[in-house]
């Protein structure tokens, strides 16, 4: 069997929730989260999407542009057996809270996983290695 490999998509700008899992994981990871943003670090970010096993989209209140949202429901079309969606609650207003959670129910209803909390997404991949 394959080493079975997980994107680590999501917010950037300066977010620590990658910092949080990483030693959770008993499973491969790409870490997209690269000091300057290339053509060249792009194209990795896009193989890498289609060659791991699982693409993950943590979302914090850090985030600053939808992109991520855009991924997460783009993927949770073309590929929802291996995509996972999380929002981490802390520090969101109540509609943006309610907003984030029509996304989950969205990205479920298309056959993907919507999970609480980063303890329940280690516990899922480390749970599906095999």
């Amino acid at each position: 069997m394959k080493n079975k490999k997980v994107f680590l998509g999501g917010t950037c700008n300066q977010s620590t929730w990658r910092n949080a899992l990483i030693p959770q994981l008993q499973i491969e990871y790409f870490n997209p989260v690269v000091a300057v943003w290339t053509e060249e670090a792009y194209q990795e970010e896009i193989l890498q999407r289609e060659k791991c096993t699982y693409c993950l989209y943590v979302i914090t209140v850090d985030i600053l542009g939808v992109y991520s949202i855009a991924e997460v429901v783009d993927d949770s079309n073309k590929r929802p057996q291996k995509t996972i969606f999380c929002f981490l609650e802390e520090g969101f207003s109540p509609p943006q809270i309610q907003s984030l959670k029509a996304v989950g129910k969205m990205v479920q209803n298309n056959g993907a996983h919507w999970l609480n909390g980063l303890p329940e997404v280690a516990l899922f991949l480390n749970q599906n290695l095999y």
